[in-house]
């Protein structure tokens, strides 16, 4: 049997050739790059790749050192693109992207839409971030909301996005694509959900409970306490306080904010019904317009990938290699492709980062139907 020391000091060896190999071809690799920078011509070349893989993994004998080549090869070529794209924006190519920076978003004679009624979630949100004597007012529908700023009927909506418990408001997600409207602000909110029913009712008197679909699912727990009561979605809380009243069936309930029970005249029968009791919905702020303000460091871009292993790890590689913190990643599946995903990013950074230039440069050739959603 050879020495286990032997052995390593000859891996040793091919390791220290492969790192001076790699160099060589590193190098080579920039002087491509030259060419491309001074022709025109697109990094990322995927026919060429494809066949030079395919001529690689030939070279192995059996399966399992194919896949591996392959695997091996697919990275050195991916990393390879990045150092050119990395050169691209040394060279001073930037693709400046189609946005407006300004000092502050205007709010003076703002129009603001929010989806629900009177004392919404919603509602707060946006009193919070553009101020209580917003000029605000209400529609019945996410979707609504996001076609009045398609119309100009209104500057900015307030939509919710993602729930600490529950998790995204897929919805809104798609509509981000369909709509060229974009993200210019965000506000979290702290949710604190309480059981209201009319002035005589008791908890007892319970049968059937109303709200938001997503508020049902943060209460889950204090509902499985009361599996004998029926559950209804409605589109909104505070559309679920004010069923209650007009209703005026004290075996109806609403989980809704406290605030709902002064607003439509009923009673909190239970304050503090949630499952987390530091639940939180993330709001989103959207505009037609391409603006950004100057102190904006984050960015939310959608994107799909080719059906096939390890796109998704090349597209989210441009993160990693230029040292970019991702925050969050959703997927939404694409209508009539089963089984293929959109998928949402939000990341830190600004757009004259070199950094970002160089990760967005990269998935704008390596992806299809790249969007960014906005910067804030």
């Amino acid at each position: 049997m050879e020495d286990l020391m032997k052995l390593r000091e000859s891996i040793d060896e091919i390791d220290s050739e492969i790192v001076r190999l790699y160099k060589e071809r590193m190098e080579i690799s920039k002087h491509v790059a030259e060419y491309k920078i001074t022709t025109g011509k697109k990094v990322f070349d995927k026919a060429r790749e494809d066949e030079k893989l395919e001529k690689l993994s030939s070279l192995a004998e059996d399966e399992f050192l194919k896949h591996g080549v392959v695997e091996l090869f697919e990275q050195i070529m991916s990393t390879s693109r990045k150092k050119q794209y990395q050169l691209m924006t040394e060279h001073g190519i930037v693709e400046k992207e189609d946005f407006t920076e300004v000092d502050s978003l205007d709010f003076s004679n703002a129009r603001i839409v929010f989806q629900g009624v009177e004392g919404a979630y919603s509602q707060l949100a946006m009193k919070t971030y553009f101020g209580e004597n917003c000029n605000g007012y209400n529609v019945d529908t996410w979707k609504d909301a996001m076609e009045d700023i398609k119309c100009g009927e209104a500057d900015y909506a307030v939509l919710p996005i993602e729930n600490s418990s529950a998790g995204i408001v897929s919805e809104n997600y798609d509509l981000l694509v369909e709509y060229d409207n974009y993200i210019v602000g965000e506000q979290i909110v702290k949710i604190d959900h309480a059981l209201l029913g009319l002035e005589d009712a008791d908890e007892s008197d319970i049968t059937s409970v109303f709200s938001h679909k997503q508020s049902l699912m943060q209460c889950s727990d204090f509902l499985e306490e009361h599996k004998q009561w029926e559950k209804f979605s409605v589109s909104n809380n505070a559309v679920a306080a004010r069923k209650v009243k007009e209703d005026n069936d004290k075996h109806q309930a609403a989980i809704a904010s406290a605030k709902n029970a002064q607003i439509y005249g009923l009673k909190v029968l239970r304050n503090s019904i949630q499952d987390n009791k530091n639940n939180s919905t993330r709001f989103i702020v959207v505009t037609g317009k391409k603006i950004y303000t100057k102190v904006a460091n984050h960015i939310s871009i959608c994107f799909e990938v080719n059906h096939e292993s390890g796109a998704l790890y090349h597209a989210l590689s441009h993160f990693i290699y230029n040292g970019i913190n991702m925050t969050n990643i959703q997927s939404r599946p694409l209508q009539n492709k089963n089984w293929e995903y959109r998928f949402f990013v939000d990341f830190d950074g600004t757009f004259e980062d070199d950094a970002v230039q160089n990760a967005l440069r990269g998935l704008k050739e390596e992806t299809i139907s790249f969007k960014i959603l906005g910067t804030y």
